[in-house]
């Protein structure tokens, strides 16, 4: 029988010495096998686990439920935002309200770049929201994102460099590998119909595309935010307010000095 991964995570009560190797120990009796292990926010550890059966998960459960020290918090198979806790010590943050909605701040970009590396892994259709103020590391984020994922970025609309609007693509750019990453500002304000064209095309195309400034891209567009898959929220800090009168006037007029360039 093929062996089937699971999440489990507990809240420590009591941080007594030796109470991860009893909980190792009881992993062993029942034949799990540990594939990681890391603390988990504040008093809190997860693991990766990997077993052969249900049984062997339900035993541990009922044993863990009556450990006194520990309170089990989760026991799953184990989704993307597990996996990251696990490797990264820590959970992304989600909106309580809209649950496709992710926020970070600057000083979690390596977490960012993760996050945003295994949605660029999945294959299909992907659209991808990203807010956020000027030089917070959208742009560089994305670009990041699809190096760890092994994917060739492209830019339809940007102001990484110069303000880029195009028209057309190759015929080899028309691949489903690709990550196609549309500043919402550039393109509703420097763009003609042929660029228009070219993003439709792309979006029935199924691949990831990411969209920076996705409240204006859907403002001016026949899109909705209810067709983005993810919305990501990037801050310098937790408090910052993200502003797009601030955003439109900083990426339309170029405050980085740089001309504007068509394709």
């Amino acid at each position: 029988m093929e062996k089937k991964e699971w999440y489990l995570e507990y809240e420590i009560h009591i941080n007594r010495p030796g109470l991860l190797g009893d909980i190792a120990s009881l992993l062993g009796m029942l034949s799990i096998n540990i594939v990681t292990i890391n603390g988990v926010d504040d008093s809190r550890r997860g693991m990766l686990l990997l077993c052969k059966s249900h049984e062997q998960i339900e035993r541990l459960q009922s044993i863990l439920a009556t450990m006194e020290d520990i309170t089990v918090t989760k026991l799953r198979e184990p989704k993307l935002r597990d996996r990251l806790a696990v490797r990264h010590g820590r959970y992304i943050q989600r909106d309580a309200d809209d649950k496709k909605t992710f926020r970070f701040v600057r000083d979690e970009l390596g977490l960012l770049v993760d996050f945003m590396a295994e949605l660029f892994k999945q294959e299909g259709h992907k659209l991808i929201g990203i807010r956020g103020m000027p030089r917070v590391g959208k742009t560089e984020s994305i670009v990041a994102a699809s190096v760890c994922a092994n994917k060739r970025w492209l830019f339809v609309s940007s102001t990484l460099i110069k303000q880029t609007v195009r028209s057309q693509l190759i015929e080899d750019e028309y691949n489903e590998n690709n990550v196609f990453i549309v500043d919402g500002i550039v393109s509703t304000r420097r763009s003609n119909e042929r660029h228009w064209q070219l993003i439709r095309e792309l979006m029935r195309l199924p691949a990831t595309k990411v969209i920076e400034h996705p409240d204006i891209f859907v403002r001016h567009t026949e899109y909705k935010l209810d067709d983005f898959d993810y919305i990501i929220e990037l801050r310098h800090d937790a408090d910052e307010e993200i502003t797009y009168d601030l955003v439109a006037q900083s990426s339309f007029f170029g405050n980085d000095g740089f001309s504007n360039i068509d394709f």
